[in-house]
């Protein structure tokens, strides 16, 4: 008697043959694509919000509008590059509606990670070092000019290559590679003054 062959794991369905699926009516197919991205599609809305409610609000208004709007899909990006893209637009709509600057963290006009540091002494476990560095890191990012922190966000919250980011922005390459840089720089600049414990 032979052994039986190992099970091989289950390949999980691409994005397209999930939305042919949706298509021919099976509604958990929808479900499925979802459940693949509602993470990032919450860590980018996160970035460009730096409030929890109004990014899930936004994750929820995105994939509201993206299933609404489905039909728009056509399939010129990723489903993945799409979607990042209608809750990049919820966030910003939820951003002005709520007057998204009164809301975000702030960093203080002279932003001082000495300051920070004396306020919140070094936590013994690395755990809460991570949300000191997380806290401060989100103060710089709400510092950079709107298109600079969308591009960015996109680009490393929401795992998206140059091209993705561009065809979800509606931008060039080039216009990507120049806001990154300069939000790269921008972000070096502001934490050049803290050194972790």
């Amino acid at each position: 008697m032979a052994p039986a062959a190992p099970h091989a794991p289950a390949i999980a369905p691409t994005d397209d043959a999930l939305l042919a699926r949706f298509a021919a009516g099976d509604r958990s197919a929808l479900d499925d694509l979802f459940r693949r991205y509602r993470g990032v599609a919450y860590r980018v809305a996160y970035r460009l919000l730096g409030c929890e409610a109004d990014a899930l609000d936004a994750v929820q208004d995105g994939f509201v509008n993206a299933l609404t709007h489905l039909d728009r899909f056509v399939g010129r990006s990723s489903f993945k590059t799409w979607l990042l893209r209608v809750v990049c637009n919820a966030a910003h709509d939820i951003g002005r509606q709520r007057k998204r600057n009164e809301r975000m963290p702030q960093a203080p006009a002279q932003f001082s990670f000495d300051e920070l540091r004396a306020a919140d002494p070094p936590p013994a476990d690395g755990g809460l070092v991570r949300a000191d560095l997380r806290r401060i890191l989100d103060a710089a990012l709400a510092r950079l000019p709107e298109v600079q922190r969308r591009t960015f966000v996109l680009h490393v919250e929401g795992e998206l290559t140059y091209r993705e980011v561009a065809d979800a922005l509606g931008i060039s390459i080039g216009t990507v590679m120049s806001r990154l840089f300069y939000a790269r720089q921008k972000l070096k600049e502001l934490l050049a003054g803290y050194q972790q414990p």
